[in-house]
């Protein structure tokens, strides 16, 4: 017998012996009851080819997923002192890329999203926590289905969740494309690879995406030996990354990261005339929107400072090159700082959203946070969205949205290709260097930080 199919049928005997709550599956139409069932610790999970399923990471679980299908929400487990049972449940499939209309691709497949119950969801039934912490879902695909039992134990969307409970979302996969532009490699030995990430790919697999991510893409370029990152790039930003060969490596850069024993400079094309003079923003950052990834000054936040020099300015487009010298790492921390100072990156789909944030752009950290959170809730790709501030520079293309077709195996609601605003940001990740000048890595500045 597989070893694999082994170490399943133990979890199941384990699962049983230890009476743990555990899945329940929702169908969610005709056609999607032609998925083979996922059962926790069985055969059914292994599969095989493209079909096969996994696990992503615990903070992003099905948040934004964009497709339908069947949907299987486990609850596994109050935890004791024995061990828990690995969140890699099932082998992942290998990706199949193909590239098209500038654009990297992968076909659909199924997966299992799992986490365990995080510190903020115990005590929440089972449905409101799928309703308010992963988007892009209505209510309706939660708690309108029918659910049939896979295990002696059920939960139902009423349970509420404790410490240790497991959530399994099961479905057929759409990934959305990224660019198709290479990982450039800017520097390499065998301790590291610095690479110029582009603008609009993940680092990590997490919520829509997985093998389009950038340790994916370099695993599948690697003969599956997956990088460790050593530091974060939003999806949007494009620019330098350190990647580690070995978890030593990895500690002693994320130890130069912690200390601020590195220096880091951004590029970024910002809304108006930009200050001659140097511009130093130090207002604490608080994230008051997990589920929409809003980050916002607030006097509660962490702390937070960056300084600004503007390089050059545009008057006829009205548009500013800035560097950016950030001296701590917080999410969006250049984003936020620059619509702070009324000067937002000019084509950030957040925050540089008049539809969101009014005329004043959130200048000064204007606007209520339930007001802008309504707001960004209703930002949603099933309508045609268009940013005043990017319509200049990409002629009002339109954003990914529904195209009214369906997918022949899982009947979801199909979307279109992401236009340009949602393939990168003015955002630059220019150069990093080590304080005492032992190092330094650079790479050339984007199109759009050179050109008018």
């Amino acid at each position: 017998m597989h070893t694999k199919i082994k170490l399943l049928i133990a979890l199941r005997e384990l699962i049983r012996v230890s009476q743990r709550k555990c899945v329940m599956d929702t169908t969610l139409s005709k056609s999607s009851a032609d998925l083979s069932p996922t059962i926790l610790g069985s055969k059914e999970e292994v599969g095989l080819g493209p079909s096969s399923t996994s696990s992503s990471p615990s903070s992003e679980m099905g948040e934004g997923q964009s497709t339908g299908g069947k949907l299987s929400v486990s609850m596994d487990a109050r935890k004791d002192d024995t061990s828990k049972p690995s969140k890699v449940v099932n082998p992942p499939p290998v990706p199949q890329y193909s590239f098209e209309d500038g654009l990297r691709r992968v076909p659909p497949y199924q997966f299992s999203y799992n986490t365990y119950c995080k510190e903020r969801w115990r005590g929440k039934p089972v449905l409101e926590v799928f309703s308010t912490e992963f988007r892009d879902r209505p209510l309706e695909y939660y708690g309108g289905a029918h659910l049939a039992p896979l295990q002696t134990i059920v939960a139902s969307l009423d349970s509420k969740l404790e410490n240790g409970d497991m959530l399994v979302h099961t479905l057929h996969r759409h990934e959305p494309p990224v660019t198709a532009k290479s990982i450039e490699r800017v520097y390499e030995d065998d301790r590291l690879i610095v690479i110029n990430k582009p603008a609009g790919v993940p680092v990590h697999p997490a919520g829509r995406y997985n093998f389009n991510t950038v340790i994916e893409i370099m695993k599948h370029d690697c003969d599956g030996r997956a990088p460790l990152p050593c530091n974060r790039l939003d999806r949007l930003t494009s620019g330098l990354m350190f990647m580690a060969k070995t978890p030593e490596a990895a500690n002693d850069f994320m130890g130069q990261l912690q200390t601020r024993t590195i220096k880091k400079q951004y590029v970024a094309r910002v809304k108006g005339e930009f200050p001659s003079e140097e511009v130093t923003c130090d207002q604490p950052i608080l994230s008051v929107s997990p589920k929409l990834g809003l980050n916002r000054v607030r006097t509660s936040g962490k702390t937070a400072k960056t300084l600004f020099r503007r390089i050059r300015y545009n008057p006829e487009k009205n548009y500013s090159i800035v560097e950016c010298h950030p001296f701590t790492g917080r999410t969006h921390q250049i984003r936020v700082h620059l619509q702070f100072l009324g000067h937002p990156i000019t084509n950030d789909p957040i925050y540089c959203n008049r539809n969101v944030w009014g005329p004043a752009l959130g200048k000064g950290g204007e606007g209520e946070d339930e007001e802008i959170i309504a707001k960004l809730n209703k930002v949603g790709r099933e309508e045609e969205i268009r940013y005043d501030e990017i319509i200049e520079d990409y002629e009002g293309r339109k954003a990914e949205k529904l195209t009214g077709k369906r997918c022949e195996v899982c009947d979801t609601e199909l979307f279109s290709d992401p236009g340009p605003h949602e393939l990168g940001i003015y955002l630059h990740a220019k150069r990093y260097e080590c304080e005492d000048g032992q190092w330094g890595y650079e790479t050339e500045l984007p199109e759009w930080a050179t050109g008018d």
